[in-house]
C-alpha cells in the first residue's frame, strides 16, 4: 500500500531554493509554483463532463481528497517542496492556519481532532519542516489521536542524495505513526490521501503521514482521488467474544466490589454514554485514567475521579480494593498502574479494547473482550441481568472519598495556592468549557481541581508529556469547539516558554481563548522530584526569572493581565473571559507548592503520599 522513501534510487544533489533541474516549478512573485502543463486545458478537457473542475495535477488531486473528506482546517507552515500543494490550497474552501512552527501545527491539529472526532490536519515542507512536526506527530500516537500530517519532499529522482532540505520524513516517523506512505505517483496520490484520513480515525485512532514528492503533486494527473476508505485488508473487530462476554457479566453479577476503569478509548469510541448508564444501572463506582477525564460525570455520586500517580486517594484506594475491574479503552500506562505486581491486587479483570495488542501488555486480562469500546460495552450491558450487591463497597468509596479529601489551606498570608485559580477559572466557565494545558504540575492541578462532566472537553499531552502543548492545543480546540464553548488553557511557566509563538496566530485569527500561566519561575514538577528524591539540588529546574507574560501578550496584541493576590483573582479571571479575542493572565502562585496526593514511580497505588515526608 505505501512505498517508502528509502527504496528510491539517490540522484544529484538539489538546492530548492533554486530552479530544479528535473522541470520542477519555478516560484513567481506570489510565491506559487508555476508548472508548464500544470494547468493544462486539454486535460481538463478530458475530464469527465459532470465534473467543472477536474484535477490537473498531484496536488489538485491531494486537496480534492481533503474536500471530499470534509475537511474544514489545516494547520501549517509553507516552505518549498510543500508549496504545489498550498497553491492548491489557494483555490479551496479548506481554511488554512498559518503556524508559527510546525510543532504548534502538528499540536493544533492534534487538539482539532480530540475535540471533533474528525482527524486534524497539519502540513509542513522538507526536511526541518517535517521533522519539527514529529514531536506532534508522536504525541498523537501515544495518545491514540486521530491526525493526518502531509510533508512535502524533494523530487524523487533526488530522495537519497542529501539534497536541500532532504529526510527520510517516512523513516523518521514509521515508529510514531499508525500508518505512512512515499507518494510515488500523481495519479495515486490524492487517494494516497484518502486512505490515511480513513486510517487515522478507524479503528483506534492515530496519526498518518503522507510524503509528498514535488515532483508527483507539480505532476498532471485526471484522476480523482478514491473516497476517503481504508484498505481492503484493514480489519476491525467490532463484536467481543460472546462466550467472553456472557463469564464476564456472571463475573460482574458476582462482584461485591466492583469498579469501572474508564481510560481514553471510552472517549474516542463515542463510548460515554454506554458506559455511564451502565455504571448508574448497576450502581458501579467509576475510576478514570487521565486520558478517560469527562468519559464520566465528576460531579456524580459514583465518580471516583482519576486515578494513578496523581490521582485522588480515593480513585487509587477503589483500584486497590476493587476485585472486579471493568476496565474500558485504558492500555494500563505505568502512570496509571504504578507497580504492575501491586495493581488491584484482588481484582479480576475484565479489559475492553479495540487494539488486541493493548490485552494483557501491562495487566493480565481474565476476560480479555477486543471490539468497539461502545458495542462491547452494550452487549455486556445486555449480558449482566443482575447488578452486583455492592452497598457496602459503595458505602466503603464514599468514606474513602471523606477521608482523602482533596481539601486544601488558603493561607492569607503566603502566595496564592494553583488549586484555588483552577476552582475560579472552572466556577467562572460553563461545565462545557474546554481546558487544555501543558504538561507539569499545572496539568495535574488542572486534572484534580476541575470538575470535568463531559467527554471531550479535557486536552492535554498524555503518554508523551509533552511542555509546551497547551497554547497551540487551544488553536485547535478553539477551531473545533462550537461557538458558545469557553476555551481556556491552564499552562505552566516553563510549558508557555516553549510555544508561546503561538499567540501570534491566536491574535491574527482573533482567537478567543484564554490563558492562564501558573508561574512559579520553576519547572514545577521537576523541583518538586528534586526535593523528594534528590535531597533539594535544584540542577537545571530553577529559572530564577521570568518574563512580565501580560506585557508579553500585550506586545503580541492579546489581552494581558497579572494576578497577584487572591483578591484579583476572580475579578481578573472574569475580566479575561469577557474579552473577544486572546488574554493571557501571568498568575504568581506560590513556587513551593507541590502536587499530591502521590504515588512514586513504579510504586503501590494504595500507598500514596499526601506529603513529601510520606515519600
Amino acid at each position: 500500500m505505501s512505498e517508502r522513501a528509502t527504496s528510491i534510487p539517490p540522484e544529484e544533489q538539489h538546492d530548492d531554493q533554486d530552479q530544479d533541474q528535473n522541470a520542477d516549478a519555478t516560484a513567481n512573485a506570489d510565491g506559487n509554483d508555476t508548472t508548464a502543463g500544470a494547468t493544462s486545458t486539454d486535460t481538463a478537457a478530458t475530464g469527465d463532463d459532470a465534473q467543472p473542475d477536474p484535477v490537473t495535477t498531484g496536488a489538485e488531486s491531494v486537496v480534492r481528497a481533503l474536500e471530499n473528506a470534509g475537511v474544514e482546517y489545516a494547520f501549517g507552515v509553507q516552505g518549498g517542496a510543500i508549496m504545489p500543494v498550498y497553491d492548491a490550497l489557494y483555490d479551496s474552501d479548506i481554511t488554512h492556519v498559518t503556524m508559527a512552527h510546525e510543532q504548534g501545527a502538528s499540536h493544533a491539529a492534534d487538539a482539532y481532532g480530540i475535540v471533533s472526532g474528525e482527524p486534524g490536519v497539519c502540513l509542513a515542507t522538507s526536511g526541518p519542516g517535517a521533522t519539527n512536526l514529529v514531536t506532534g506527530i508522536a504525541d498523537a500516537d501515544m495518545d491514540s489521536d486521530p491526525m493526518l500530517a502531509l510533508t512535502g519532499q524533494v523530487p524523487t529522482d533526488f530522495v537519497g542524495n542529501d539534497a536541500f532540505q532532504e529526510t527520510d520524513t517516512t523513516g523518521v516517523t514509521t515508529p510514531v505513526t499508525k500508518d505512512n506512505t512515499f507518494a510515488a505517483d500523481p495519479d495515486r496520490v490524492g487517494t494516497d490521501v484518502s486512505e490515511a484520513f480513513a486510517l487515522a480515525r478507524e479503528g483506534r485512532p492515530g496519526p498518518t503521514l503522507v510524503d509528498l514528492p514535488k515532483d508527483v503533486t507539480n505532476a498532471e494527473t485526471n484522476r480523482e482521488p478514491d473516497e476517503p476508505t481504508t484498505p481492503d485488508t484493514y480489519e476491525v473487530t467490532e463484536e467481543a467474544d460472546p462466550t467472553i462476554v456472557a463469564s464476564a457479566a456472571e463475573r460482574i453479577e458476582n462482584a461485591t466490589r466492583p469498579i469501572m476503569l474508564l481510560g481514553g478509548g471510552v472517549i474516542k469510541g463515542e463510548a460515554s454514554e454506554a458506559c455511564q448508564e451502565f455504571a448508574i444501572e448497576h450502581e458501579i463506582p467509576v475510576v478514570t485514567t487521565m486520558p478517560g477525564i469527562g468519559a464520566f460525570p465528576e460531579d456524580h455520586e459514583l465518580s471516583m475521579e482519576m486515578a494513578g500517580m496523581h490521582g485522588t486517594g480515593y480513585a487509587n484506594m477503589a483500584i486497590t480494593h476493587c476485585d472486579t475491574m471493568i476496565a474500558v479503552g485504558t492500555r494500563f500506562d505505568d502512570r496509571l498502574t504504578g507497580g504492575i505486581e501491586t495493581f488491584a491486587p484482588d481484582a479480576e479483570i475484565i479489559h475492553v479494547d479495540i487494539d488486541p495488542a493493548e490485552i494483557s501488555k501491562n495487566i493480565h486480562a481474565d476476560y480479555p473482550l477486543v471490539g468497539d469500546a461502545d458495542t462491547v460495552v452494550s452487549q455486556l450491558a445486555r449480558a449482566v441481568e443482575t447488578s452486583p450487591k455492592a452497598t457496602k463497597w459503595r458505602a466503603q468509596c464514599q468514606q474513602w472519598k471523606s477521608d482523602y479529601s482533596m481539601a486544601y489551606d488558603v493561607p492569607a498570608d503566603e502566595p496564592i495556592q494553583p488549586e484555588f485559580v483552577v476552582e475560579a477559572l472552572d466556577e467562572a466557565t460553563s461545565d462545557r468549557a474546554i481546558v487544555t494545558t501543558g504538561v507539569g504540575q499545572h496539568q495535574m492541578w488542572a486534572c484534580q481541581y476541575w470538575t470535568f462532566t463531559e467527554p471531550r472537553t479535557w486536552v492535554s499531552s498524555h503518554g508523551l508529556g509533552t511542555m509546551g502543548y497547551g497554547l497551540p492545543a487551544a488553536i485547535g480546540a478553539r477551531l473545533a469547539a462550537d461557538d458558545d464553548q469557553e476555551v481556556v488553557c491552564i499552562d505552566g511557566d516553563g510549558s508557555f516558554l516553549m510555544t508561546l509563538q503561538g499567540l501570534s496566530v491566536a491574535v491574527r485569527e482573533n482567537l478567543d481563548i484564554t490563558v492562564a500561566v501558573l508561574n512559579n519561575e520553576y519547572i514545577g514538577m521537576v523541583r518538586q522530584w528534586q526535593d523528594a528524591f534528590f535531597e533539594g539540588r535544584h540542577s537545571a529546574s530553577d529559572y530564577g526569572w521570568m518574563p512580565e507574560f501580560d506585557k508579553l501578550a500585550e506586545a503580541f496584541g492579546a489581552n494581558g493581565f497579572r494576578i497577584d493576590e487572591y483578591d484579583d483573582v476572580a475579578d481578573t479571571i472574569e475580566a479575561a473571559l469577557a474579552e473577544d479575542g486572546p488574554s493571557v493572565i501571568d498568575v504568581h502562585i506560590d513556587p513551593q507548592a507541590n502536587v499530591y496526593p502521590m504515588v512514586p514511580s513504579g510504586g503501590d497505588n494504595g500507598q500514596f503520599a499526601l506529603a513529601e515526608d510520606q515519600l
